[in-house]
């Protein structure tokens, strides 16, 4: 396995596939996850996303895509991470969160929140979020559509964590 921080451009695309690979996400949600590496390639620093990605000899295997929110002095949030299916399970999404913690905590972040649906489809990302040390802050109800609650996840991020 490899690791970087830095994109390269054919990321966006790698980024689609891998995301889409899942299962987890709509059309609309694999584009947006493109879309903030395209971004990033374009604006470099400017555009507030930070990247870890972690590839094997057929490609991207895994990736997190987390920055500052806006308006905060020094609260994230970790807008995507995904495994490819060949490696979910392996412990490949702990490496990957704790890396991107390492990261944010080298940037300047104490809190990093991460939301993600409520449906029965999510049960493991949740089981996932709570493994690697995130509690429920709140919980939005039929957010996304009824039915289907926006779950916020935090986490206290200290050096060494």
């Amino acid at each position: 396995m490899r690791w970087r921080t830095e994109l390269k451009d054919s990321d966006p695309e790698a980024i689609r596939e891998l995301v889409a690979a899942t299962g987890f996400f709509t059309a609309e949600e694999i584009e947006i996850a493109a879309e903030l590496a395209t971004e990033t390639l374009q604006r470099g620093d400017a555009a507030g996303y930070l990247f870890t990605i972690v590839e094997d000899a057929s490609g991207m295997a895994g990736y997190a895509c987390f920055g500052r929110i806006p308006l905060t002095e020094s609260s994230y949030d970790l807008y995507w991470i995904a495994v490819h299916p060949d490696h979910q399970g392996t412990g490949l999404g702990r490496q990957i969160i704790a890396k991107a913690e390492v990261a944010a905590i080298a940037a300047g972040a104490t809190l990093m929140f991460v939301d993600t649906a409520g449906r029965e489809q999510y049960r493991p990302t949740r089981a996932f979020y709570e493994g690697v040390g995130y509690h429920v802050e709140a919980r939005l109800q039929d957010f996304y559509a009824p039915g289907d609650d926006k779950v916020i996840y935090a986490r206290r991020l200290e050096p060494g964590t």
